[in-house]
This record gives C-alpha cells, sequence and structure tokens, in this order.
C-alpha cells in the first residue's frame, strides 16, 4: 500500500514547481561557487543561451528536462558532501577552484571536470565526495 502512495505522490509533482525550486537552488549554489553564465550554462547541460537567460530572470517560467534536473541534482548532492567534509563553507565553496591530485582530477580542479560537459562527470565528482564520506 506504501508503495503505491509513493507512486500516487511523484505523479502529482507539479513539474512547474520542481523546475522552480531546482533553479533557485542552482543560482543560489552558483553564488557560493562563483561561477560565470558560461559554467553555469554548461553545468545545466548548454541550454540555448536565449533559454538560459530566461530561467536566470524568470525561475517560475522553466520548463526542465530530466538531464537538468539531474545535473542539479547532482551538484546540490557535491554541495551538500563538501559541506560535510570540510571544516567551513569557505573551505567548501573553494574546493571545486583548487587543484586535486586525487586519480579522478589529474591535478586539475574538480570545477574542470564538472565543466566537461557531461552528466558522467557531474556523476563522477559526486561519487567521489560520496566515496570520502565513506558512503
Amino acid at each position: 500500500m506504501k508503495r503505491h502512495t509513493e507512486q500516487q505522490s511523484q505523479s502529482q509533482l507539479n513539474p512547474q514547481r520542481v523546475a522552480n525550486a531546482a533553479l533557485q537552488a542552482f543560482f543560489n549554489l552558483s553564488g557560493h561557487w562563483q561561477l560565470s553564465a558560461k559554467e553555469e550554462r554548461t553545468l545545466l547541460g548548454s541550454p540555448p543561451e536565449s533559454t538560459f537567460f530566461k530561467w536566470k530572470a524568470d525561475k517560475s517560467a522553466a520548463r526542465l528536462s530530466r538531464d537538468t534536473l539531474e545535473r542539479v541534482s547532482y551538484m546540490l548532492g557535491i554541495y551538500k558532501a563538501l559541506n560535510i567534509l570540510l571544516p567551513s563553507a569557505r573551505a567548501a565553496d573553494e574546493w571545486i577552484r583548487k587543484p586535486n591530485t586525487a586519480p579522478l582530477f589529474g591535478g586539475q580542479r574538480a570545477i574542470d571536470r564538472m565543466l566537461a560537459g557531461s552528466l558522467i562527470d557531474l556523476s563522477d565528482v559526486r561519487r567521489y565526495l560520496d566515496a570520502q564520506r565513506g558512503m
């Protein structure tokens, strides 16, 4: 019975509200990470420039693809993991721009890996951080 209720509530989610919340969270995170508009677009899956700026101006009017929602989810997970792992919010926000010697990064910054453009790159960074947390 519980499974049926979960499926019902998932099917009743308002896609507009989900998109609004996802974009609000993403642009808040972007401020913490000091992302440029170009970086934001890449991390969101390279939507057309006009679409991106519409999203930025009016989050309530956005329609997001599953890919974009997954990208935002990965980034929020990365943000959360960093804030758990590191001693301060500042250190967590700065981590993505510091060179990293872990094999996944090969001396590059995490943001460079994330900006490669693939959903897998975001997933890899998230998995790396989850492993560091012992998950």
